[in-house]
């Protein structure tokens, strides 16, 4: 009996990898997988220990960002092209991961011998001459090893999945191949969003089992530094078993020739705006970016200042953060398998392109309405069996669920379908300035516009309903910048189609 078609299409459809290719599949997810294991672990990790710290809180993270997180990348790109230009793949990739492996090795040594490292003295007495919004800044002084987990784990998410798996990805697997492979990379990959989570929750409940002279924090550490370092360890012999049993392959060898493409230029800040600026198509993706991680930064740093307010304690901070990871996880594995790419098909790219900015407006609204005016609800939140701060916590966490979940399976598919109808010197020179301005001014402005409130006005509590005016200005002109784009991406691509079919 033949094989019946209509089932045949279906399993390409949910699993289109052919049995001799689980050679090369399997441990391209499992690395995957450990790199964002790794990931979610240190991300929960890093706020934890920064935000809870003594003589810190929230406004430490803004100040971070831009003064640490960010010279730190450009130290590492200028210190990865040189080793580039004397390193062969196989000793630059372990060469990459092996330095984040043995800072968080050595780190629960460090976090032990804190109080003799940390200048703690000296940090007080600049607390007490410089004013109140100052705090921040001495924070990262004051607590300068987990100022410095916090930039290394960072550092973690860009070094080890945007430039060493996907490069590695990119050279190993042809274009084909890519096409089946790569959702299914994201969709098991993402498995490891809800596995860290119960991790974390696990550890974070060391306090209510240890003995009351341990350092329960301490234990925290050792444990989650572990599961880490054997993570780095893991995804460097995964690498090395493919080089090793898979590459040898004939059938796992990349053949295709490599195109000689267009090279990205280099182009400053100054320049990038200038060319966004010539074209109104390319001025309207951007405001898509830096809307983006303009928003998320000024959500993120409030909700979580709310968090430390519920969860002074680090343990229990982390394995609230543990809870929140394990759910958008799962969100974000069903948005990827049942909206994203449903939404997009019935819709079309304008209903897509909108979804997470009026995700962001509606459950945004709803957090900051929760915190500014929690003391007025407090009667009718006691009826619900909380407190006002616990459900801006709440509310702050399902707010930063949606929106991930959705940048996931909805803004980052429209925005890299709006380059579809460019030409191709738009499409260079475009995804060069916007490169440049989005990743710039989305991330360090927000973080910008934090700082300058912070020194004014002192705390994150105060500049709260500022952050809240500002947030909504911006996702406004989010939206705005979505419905006119999606205008001329729809014009764009009739034209091309009318055109094809004419030539046809």
């Amino acid at each position: 009996m033949g094989s019946d078609p209509v089932f045949g299409k279906w399993r390409s459809r949910l699993w289109p990898v052919h049995g001799y290719e689980l050679k090369k599949v399997i441990p391209m997810v499992l690395m995957f997988f450990l790199v964002l294991f790794n990931y979610q672990i240190l991300r929960d990790i890093k706020d934890a220990l920064v935000v809870t710290s003594e003589g810190s809180g929230a406004e430490i993270i803004p100040f971070l960002k831009f003064w640490g997180v960010l010279p730190g990348a450009i130290f590492f790109v200028m210190l990865y092209m040189k080793m580039s230009n004397k390193l062969s793949k196989k000793a630059l990739f372990y060469s990459s991961v092996m330095p984040f492996a043995l800072f968080f090795a050595f780190f629960p040594l460090l976090y032990a011998f804190r109080h003799t490292l940390h200048p703690e003295a000296f940090a007080d007495q600049l607390q007490s001459i410089l004013p109140q919004g100052f705090m921040g800044l001495i924070a990262i002084f004051r607590n300068w090893t987990y100022s410095l987990f916090y930039i290394m784990s960072e550092l973690w998410g860009s070094v080890a999945l945007s430039l060493l798996y996907w490069g590695f990805a990119n050279d190993t697997n042809k274009v084909s191949e890519s096409k089946r492979f790569y959702p299914l990379f994201g969709l098991l990959g993402n498995l490891s969003l809800p596995a860290a989570g119960v991790i974390i929750i696990a550890a974070g409940q060391f306090r209510s089992v240890a003995a009351p002279d341990v350092d329960t924090w301490q234990l925290t550490l050792n444990w989650l530094m572990f599961a880490v370092v054997l993570g780095s360890l893991g995804i460097m012999a995964l690498y090395w078993w493919m080089h090793r049993y898979v590459f040898t392959d004939s059938r796992f060898v990349n053949t295709e020739p490599k195109k000689n493409k267009k090279k990205r230029p280099h182009m400053g800040m100054i320049e990038s705006i200038k060319y966004l600026a010539s074209s109104k198509y390319l001025c309207l993706l951007s405001l898509l970016i830096v809307g983006y991680g303009f928003s998320i930064n000024l959500i993120e740093v409030t909700w979580k200042n709310q968090l430390k307010l519920q969860y002074p304690d680090p343990s229990s901070y982390l394995e609230f953060m543990g809870i929140f990871t394990s759910i958008t996880g799962i969100a974000t594995i069903f948005m990827m398998l049942f909206v994203g790419g449903n939404v997009i098909r019935r819709f079309g790219w304008t209903v897509g392109a909108l979804f997470t900015p009026i995700v962001l407006l509606i459950t945004g609204t709803g957090f900051f309405i929760c915190v500014l005016g929690g003391d007025a609800a407090s009667g009718v939140v006691s009826l619900m069996g909380t407190t006002p701060l616990m459900m801006a916590v709440i509310l702050g966490c399902a707010q930063n669920v949606m929106s991930k979940s959705s940048k996931y399976s909805l803004f980052d598919p429209t925005k890299e379908m709006a380059y579809i109808p460019l030409d191709e010197e738009q499409k260079v020179k475009g995804k060069a300035a916007l490169d440049v301005v989005g990743a710039r001014m989305g991330k360090s402005g927000g973080a910008l516009v934090q700082q300058g409130l912070i020194i004014i006005f002192g705390t994150i509590s105060a500049i709260t309903p500022y952050l809240g005016g500002i947030l909504l200005i911006i996702i406004l002109a989010w939206c705005y910048a979505a419905f006119r784009l999606g205008g001329m991406f729809n014009k764009e691509v009739n034209a091309s189609k009318k055109a094809s079919d004419s030539a046809a």
